[in-house]
């Protein structure tokens, strides 16, 4: 079982995604704006993933990524997006963009590889 956080504005997309990785068997966290998700980023040492909107409210999806890695450099990340255009800054690689809108079975497929592989020592 891994813990995971889920930062999604919409509610009904947070509850959707929530609800499909507790059904997978993991812990899940939400928060509906990027600084509520920096603050459970902050509380939470053992976080194994973070799922994130892009464009969320108080801080968006990328900045939230930043400073995660900063406290975390292997924090695994999964962002959400609507846009189609939107693209990974490279400092936030190894990480993966979802596009809405995305099949529950897939996103949980997806979720199950990113934690099986193997993260590279942070240095």
């Amino acid at each position: 079982m891994a813990k995971i956080l889920v930062a999604e504005d919409e509610a009904i997309v947070r509850l959707l995604v929530a609800e499909t990785l507790r059904n997978c068997g993991h812990a899940v966290l939400e928060a509906g704006d990027g600084q509520s998700a920096l603050d459970l980023i902050q509380e939470y040492a053992d976080l194994d993933l973070v799922v994130s909107d892009i464009r969320l409210p108080k801080m968006d999806g990328f900045s939230v990524a930043r400073l995660a890695r900063q406290l975390r450099p292997g924090l695994r990340l999964l962002f959400l997006t609507g846009y189609v255009r939107a693209e990974l800054p490279s400092e936030l690689m190894p990480a993966v963009i979802m596009r809405k809108p995305f099949d529950p079975d897939n996103l949980a497929r997806k979720v199950t590889g990113m934690l099986e592989t193997k993260l590279a020592e942070p240095g």
